[in-house]
């Protein structure tokens, strides 16, 4: 069982019989009162939001979750498709289940799965993956106050802020967490 306190982002709690991952957390603490955690949850299953507040003295559920190495296959209009590394066989999450994940996923990818009672729920992304540049304007030096940047487009799709050295065909490493250019890759 879990205090308050140790819920924090990204930790995977069964409420009602479901797993649910904290996505966003905050203490509360008010004068007299005792102290309070709000938090939101994604349902692993379902994709579905859910706000909830702990009282000081709640113990929550940690979920039983077994985790696996996969490699990510193909996507399709509804699915994403991966392959277990050590069984080999393949299954599929849908949109909902990997969430904002999509925007980094490309194909061969290593990524680490999330069992609840033998099914995978959800999967998680390595912190750091290299992406390869499809599209970057040039960099044109002027008004740069500080850092100067440009947005750029991932063999994803995604869009992200660049430093403006960084050219069509260049493979960068980005932050899967924050979204974020972490470093050019040699």
């Amino acid at each position: 069982m879990l205090s308050i306190n140790d819920i924090k982002l990204g930790t995977v709690i069964t409420h009602q019989g479901q797993p649910y991952q904290a996505i966003y957390t905050q203490h509360i603490k008010v004068a007299r009162g005792g102290a309070n955690l709000k938090t939101k949850l994604r349902n692993l299953i379902t994709g579905q939001n859910l706000e909830l507040t702990f009282s000081g003295g709640d113990k929550i559920e940690e979920a039983d979750l077994q985790r696996a190495k996969a490699n990510f296959l193909y996507s399709d209009e509804n699915n994403f498709h991966f392959m277990d590394n050590e069984s080999y066989e393949q299954f599929s999450l849908n949109k909902e289940a990997i969430g904002a994940q999509a925007e980094f996923l490309k194909e061969g990818l290593a990524v680490d799965v999330l069992i609840y009672e033998n099914q995978p729920v959800s999967i998680k992304l390595p912190v750091k993956v290299d992406l390869k540049v499809m599209q970057s304007p040039p960099g044109i030096k002027g008004d740069t106050a500080g850092s100067a940047a440009k947005l750029v487009t991932l063999e994803t799709g995604k869009e992200i802020k660049a430093p403006l050295f960084i050219n069509q065909g260049d493979v960068i490493k980005v932050n899967t967490e924050t979204g974020e250019y972490v470093e050019r890759v040699n």
